[in-house]
């Protein structure tokens, strides 16, 4: 078993914004990128870096890189869900756009035409957010927005400088026997991977040498103390969320039971049919028998 979990932000930066690791990180955005937008090669903007942590930027875990065409992306694994991520996310594309024509206007004061080279230089920006929260009131888990006309939805080239990606972790439920593609693949790691180590990782995983070798890397990577310490308090949330939630999930499936078991009571059905429909105990039925009289 893998003794850390990538949905750990920090693991998460650690293992795919490492410099020997880009293959993994270019593996994952090029599968969640459609076909005709793939990417050959990355830079990494803000490679990881244990001296960040020692100089208290436990919070900047995003991993910014730049495609071979310019493209700009910003990635990031987030475990706390919250009702304002749409706006965060589009904050995050904001800045990074914004953020290049400053560099820009910073490097050309000198120029009469500073706006004009510095608009002209822009990037498209590509904002890439792994969940493992629902966001939005639906099973999809994988969703794509871009700037298009209002009407008739077409695509102008010169507007084409916005992605969004959305991908909420916890509403992919494929089987490992039935994965098809890449993107499916590493979901079921990212979800999984905490349980496997590089040997008994599955060979419906295995097959993509990416996610072998995030494995294997997951396997050996060592974290000091300051990023045990984050890891730990960060691995601790995640647990109890996840707790709080399966709490939620089986008191709803409860609640449903019981609405049923009163209802087949109120037609005087007998304990023992009742029982084997619900799965409540005899003792659950009395005492709802007794609270409905």
């Amino acid at each position: 078993m893998n003794k850390v979990n990538p949905k750990i932000d920090l693991v998460f930066k650690k293992l795919f914004g490492s410099e020997e690791n880009k293959d993994i990180l270019l593996s994952l955005i090029n599968a969640i990128l459609p076909i005709s937008q793939q990417v050959a090669k990355i830079i990494l903007k803000n490679p990881y870096n244990v001296s960040d942590y020692a100089e208290g930027k436990l919070s900047i875990l995003d991993i910014k890189a730049e495609g071979e065409d310019g493209r700009l992306f910003d990635i990031e694994m987030q475990i706390r869900g919250s009702k304002y991520y749409g706006k965060r996310a589009l904050f995050y594309w904001a800045k990074i756009f914004s953020s290049q024509l400053d560099y820009v206007l910073d490097e050309s004061q000198d120029n009469d035409n500073t706006f004009e080279v510095g608009y002209s230089d822009l990037k498209k920006c590509i904002v890439i957010s792994l969940m493992d929260f629902n966001f939005f009131d639906d099973t999809k888990y994988y969703r794509f927005y871009t700037l298009k006309d209002g009407e008739t939805h077409e695509q102008h080239k010169d507007l084409d400088y916005l992605d969004l990606y959305f991908i909420e972790l916890k509403k992919y439920k494929g089987k490992l026997q039935n994965l098809n593609t890449t993107l499916e693949r590493w979901i079921t790691f990212l979800n999984n991977a905490h349980k496997y180590d590089n040997k008994t990782l599955p060979k419906e995983l295995a097959e993509i040498k990416e996610i072998r070798k995030a494995s294997q890397k997951l396997d050996a990577m060592y974290l000091d103390e300051k990023e045990k310490g984050y890891y730990e308090s960060q691995q601790k949330f995640w647990l109890d969320q996840n707790t709080l939630m399966k709490e939620v999930v089986e008191q709803a499936e409860l609640n449903k039971q019981m609405e049923i078991a009163k209802n087949a009571i109120r037609k005087g059905t007998d304990n023992e049919f009742i029982a084997d429909i619900t799965g409540l105990t005899i003792e659950q039925i009395e005492q709802l028998r007794n609270e409905t009289k």
